[in-house]
């Protein structure tokens, strides 16, 4: 780096000043007889890397140095006049002097007239010499900080300023152009162009200057520029960090955990920023097979856990295999073979028609989702969900496999979804004490099943004889009948000596008003079965909708007509967009085919052969995961707590997805998905919650080398693009038109080195 016109550190004599300083040095020189100074004194090459703070130190250290030399000086002639009268004392500093002079490149007629000067040169002139040095130091220091603002320019020759004004000049051009490239209008907005990627979105001339990273900063608001200072969180969980299920201290204070209270969500107050660190020897994960054999292989190193292996091994769950972790495809349930079982199934009841009637379905304490894993196979949508370390790993085994879960668990508040949605719930051996507390978990299903939906039960009451199974059993029929479930048919399948009880819910009200008893109760009818986010569960059961127009009164079509067809209740009701909701839909749907055809399979460079887990983080009707119905992968559609309620519809297509506020942390481990996208979602969250802490939630779910695309206003892209580059994060493409922009990024491997305690969750 060039150092400052007015820098002491270079060596030069920038004025006849240094002369008068050269000479006073030079009788110190003779006077102490020192041979320190044999040569010229030079700044090093490494001088370019100190900061203004230490070349304004180093003018304070000779300009100090100076002072003291002049002060001993003065001692020594006043105590000795001996320069004049014995030259033979002094004829070997002279010598020096010369030798030293020749160096520098002065002649014989420099050096006499120096040594003349400074016989002359009196006490009061050499005091004014001190002075001079001095103020000459205050005024270097000034020019020193008057540099901070210089190296905003280019760096400037000291023959004028002309070379400034055309460098400039160049750089407006260059940073015009430069935008135009990276956001490139055009008619068709949805196709996108791949770009080279700026290194920022300012300027930035001064790339070796030591006050670069302060011209950054500079340009970043104050209140934001925090937030690009990463730093990796340390906690107790580790890589496995999940901020509103790990928050011990909230957990430890609990007053009781009989409900499984301490499984249940506890976020901290203020979101953290920090990023979840990655395990040790973690790789890309394997990519979603094309035959079953392979579909039950990951690494070890990305989850490793070992204590289920040890405890299910007998069971065919999960078992160690060199550096890779195997899922045999069995379970209790179905040692001999998921498949066999989800056939004995359809088998028992063929009404369930895997696949066509029955497309979403829920896996209650799902173990390691092989279930759900084969249904892939029959064409069905399994979301899967269990607690956090109720079978260490267990949620995480499944999304590392790529197979649709979540972590969550039936406690004190409903689970997140709409009511009537489910077109079947699944419990293989699940021990969720159904028939306690007057059924209050079991309703829970009920408000969450679909009116002629089925609830398939093969748990060891079905087929067990001994007194405890025979007594929840017997419990279990009670509470059943009582719901209005209809039996309709239990069978044991001979091959895994295991049993299902396959139950149906009621599509009127007629039964539920024939009951003697009115136990359990229905609920009020101010009571909104799909309001699902943080409220307490209730031991009631919501009435069946009998009203044609209204949605449950009848069953979807069939899959998969039933993904691009508008429900017929949609048709008194407005869009999301303002036209009339079927409209809407139908625009919505043509837009996502469009943007996902032409624009995000083949324009952003995304190598979908390894994308399998994604999520649309602002879903609306479900448009972008219908889209890409054809490829193998599947879609989690949240719908932010405060967006439009649309989650019905989406599972109306034959989806599924969740509610969730997106200013707290996802009921998943981190890097469990491939591709996040968000739609004009940011723009909305920056109202309510700080964009970092959103961010640092899309760094923990999303796998390194995954993609982020995000499309929103300008002003939320460009906030979000610097975030992500101060990530180290690669952005792949970038898009502009009428103030709306658009990003797809992959994330990098970086860590940060620095570290954050998170205390809350620090057991």
């Amino acid at each position: 780096m060039a150092m400052g016109k007015y820098s002491r550190v270079d060596g030069k004599k920038s004025s006849s000043y240094g002369l008068t300083i050269t000479i006073v040095l030079i009788v110190s020189l003779c006077l102490v007889g020192t041979w320190m100074f044999t040569s010229s004194w030079s700044a090093s090459d490494d001088s370019a890397g100190y900061s203004s703070t230490d070349t304004a130190k180093d003018v304070d250290s000779v300009t100090k140095n100076v002072a003291e030399e002049k002060k001993e000086e003065n001692e020594a002639v006043t105590e000795n006049s001996q320069v004049k009268t014995e030259p033979e004392e002094s004829s070997g500093e002279k010598t020096e002097v010369v030798e030293d002079r020749k160096e520098n490149g002065d002649g014989d007629e420099e050096k006499e007239k120096i040594v003349k000067e400074v016989e002359s040169e009196s006490d009061e002139s050499k005091e004014k010499v001190v002075k001079e040095v001095e103020s000459e130091s205050d005024e270097a220091k000034e020019k020193e900080k008057t540099q901070l603002e210089e190296s905003t320019e280019e760096n400037k020759s000291e023959d004028g300023n002309n070379g400034t004004e055309e460098n400039a000049s160049e750089t407006e051009e260059s940073t015009e152009k430069s935008n135009k490239e990276v956001f490139p209008a055009g008619d068709q907005a949805e196709i996108t162009k791949e770009t080279t990627t700026k290194d920022g979105s300012w300027s930035t001339q001064l790339v070796e200057s030591q006050n670069e990273k302060k011209a950054q900063e500079s340009s970043v608001p104050k209140d934001q520029q925090s937030s690009y200072e990463w730093k990796t969180c340390n906690v107790t969980a580790g890589p496995d960090y999940i901020p509103c299920l790990d928050n011990l201290q909230v957990i430890k204070k609990l007053q009781s955990t009989m409900h499984y209270e301490h499984r249940e969500r506890h976020c901290p107050e203020e979101s953290p920023r920090c990023l979840v660190s990655l395990p040790d020897g973690y790789k890309r994960s394997i990519k979603w097979p094309n035959s079953r054999e392979k579909v039950n292989l990951i690494w070890y190193n990305n989850v490793p856990h070992t204590k289920l292996a040890a405890i299910k091994g007998h069971q065919n769950w999960v078992k160690m295999s060199g550096e890779h972790l195997t899922f045999p495809g069995g379970g209790t349930q179905f040692v001999n073979g998921a498949l066999h079982y989800i056939d004995f199934i359809q088998e028992s009841y063929p009404a369930i028609a895997w696949g066509n009637r029955t497309r979403v379905i829920l896996d209650v304490g799902c173990g390691v989702a092989s279930f759900g894993g084969f249904l892939f196979e029959r064409d069905v949508l399994a979301l899967s969900f269990a607690p956090k370390d109720e079978h260490e790993a267990q949620v995480q085994f499944a999304l590392e496999r790529g197979i649709p879960a979540m972590l969550n668990v039936m406690g004190t508040k409903r689970l997140p979804f709409p009511g009537s949605v489910f077109d079947l719930i699944h419990c293989a051996r699940c021990r969720v004490p159904w028939h306690i507390e007057g059924g209050k978990l079991l309703l829970e299903l009920n408000r969450a099943l679909r009116p002629g939906g089925f609830f398939v039960w093969s748990a060891t009451p079905v087929y067990r004889k001994n007194e405890e199974d025979s007594g929840i059993w017997k419990a279990m029929s009670e509470l059943t009948k009582a719901m209005c479930w209809k039996l309709v048919t239990i069978k044991k399948d001979k091959l895994n000596e295991v049993g299902a009880a396959i139950y149906q819910k009621p599509t009127t009200n007629e039964c539920y008003n024939k009951r003697p008893q009115n136990d359990p109760p229905l609920c009020k009818d101010s009571d909104d079965q799909n309001a699902a986010w943080n409220v307490p569960l209730e031991a009631c059961m919501h009435k069946v909708t009998e009203d044609s127009s209204k949605r449950g009164a009848s069953w979807p079509n069939m899959w998969p007509e039933r993904l691009e067809t508008a429900p017929e209740w949609l048709d008194s009701q407005e869009g999301v967009y303002g036209k009339p909701a079927p409209e809407d839909f139908a625009a919505d749907q043509e837009k996502w085919k469009t943007v996902v055809a032409k624009s995000y399979i083949d324009g952003m460079g995304i190598d979908w052969s390894n994308v399998r887990n994604v999520m649309d983080m602002r879903a609306v009707y479900g448009g972008f995961a219908a889209a890409l119905k054809d490829l193998k992968l599947w879609v989690m559609n949240v719908v932010p707590v405060d967006a439009p309620d649309t989650l019905p519809i989406i599972y109306e297509r034959g989806l599924f997805g969740i509610y969730h506020d997106w200013c707290e942390s996802f009921n998943t481990y981190p890097r469990t998905y491939d591709l996040l996208h968000a739609d004009h979602l940011f723009s909305t969250l920056r109202k309510r919650c700080k964009l970092e802490s959103v961010m640092a939630e899309v760094d923990r779910i999303l796998r390194p080398e995954g993609t982020f695309i995000i499309r929103d206003d300008m002003e939320t892209i460009g906030e979000v693009e610097k975030m992500v580059k101060s990530m180290k994060w690669e952005v792949k493409t970038t898009q502009s038109k009428d103030n709306e922009g658009l990003l797809s990024i992959k994330k990098s491997w970086w860590r940060p080195t620095q570290t954050e305690t998170i205390k809350s969750a620090i057991a």
